[in-house]
C-alpha cells in the first residue's frame, strides 16, 4: 500500500500549535509530534476533518469552530455537591479535574469552579468549551496501523518508550498514559 496522504485508520504523525484567543496555550515539542489515528475521534473533529488528504510535508493553517472543537458552552452542566459527601483525598482548589461516574456507570470529566463552606461546584464543560481554535499543522509521518491500533481505535507505542506495568502499554498522547492491560 503506497501511503502518501493522511486518511482515516492511518497512524498520523503531526506537529502543531494551538492558539486559543490570540494565545499560544499548546504545541508540540520541536522533533516531538503528536501521533494519533486518524478518522476514529483521536483528535478534535475540526482538526480531524481539515487534515484529511494532507501529504507529509505539507503544512498548513485550520480554525476549528467551538462545535467542531469541545462543544458549545452548556451553562446547565454544573452541579453543586455537599462538601460533606466529597472524597477527603481530592485537593479543594479550583481548576482540579476530577473523574466522576455517571449513574451508569460512564466516568465523566469535571473541574472544580467553586468552593465554599458548605458544597463544591463541579463545572462538566471542557475548559476550551466555547473556544474557537486554530491549528498551525505540518504533517510529519504516516504509517500504516497495525491490526491491534485499529481494534482498539487508538495507537501504541513500543515498550521502551513508557513506564507501563506488565500488562500495559503507553497510549494517549506521546505515549504518556497506560492503558490496554490485555496486551
Amino acid at each position: 500500500m503506497d501511503i502518501t496522504r493522511v486518511d482515516k485508520n492511518l497512524v498520523v504523525s503531526m506537529d502543531y500549535e494551538l492558539t486559543v484567543d490570540n494565545t499560544v496555550i499548546d504545541n508540540s515539542e520541536e522533533g516531538d509530534p503528536i501521533v494519533f489515528l486518524q478518522g476514529v475521534g483521536n483528535i478534535v473533529p475540526g482538526l480531524e476533518k481539515a487534515i484529511q488528504g494532507m501529504k507529509v510535508g505539507e503544512s498548513k493553517e485550520v480554525d476549528v469552530k467551538a462545535a467542531e472543537a469541545y462543544g458549545v458552552f452548556d451553562p446547565e452542566n454544573f452541579i453543586e455537591v455537599p462538601k460533606s459527601e466529597f472524597p477527603e483525598d481530592i485537593p479543594l482548589v479550583v481548576g482540579t479535574e476530577i473523574g466522576v461516574n455517571d449513574e451508569n456507570g460512564d466516568e465523566l470529566t469535571a473541574y472544580i469552579e467553586e468552593v465554599d463552606f458548605e458544597k463544591i461546584t463541579l463545572n462538566f464543560n471542557h475548559p476550551l468549551a466555547g473556544k474557537d481554535l486554530k491549528f498551525k499543522v505540518k504533517i510529519t509521518d504516516i504509517r500504516e496501523a497495525t491490526a491491534e491500533e485499529l481494534e482498539h481505535g487508538h495507537i501504541h507505542y513500543d515498550e521502551h518508550e513508557c513506564d507501563c506495568g506488565e500488562g500495559e502499554e503507553c497510549c494517549g498522547e506521546n505515549g504518556g498514559e497506560c492503558c490496554c492491560g490485555d496486551k
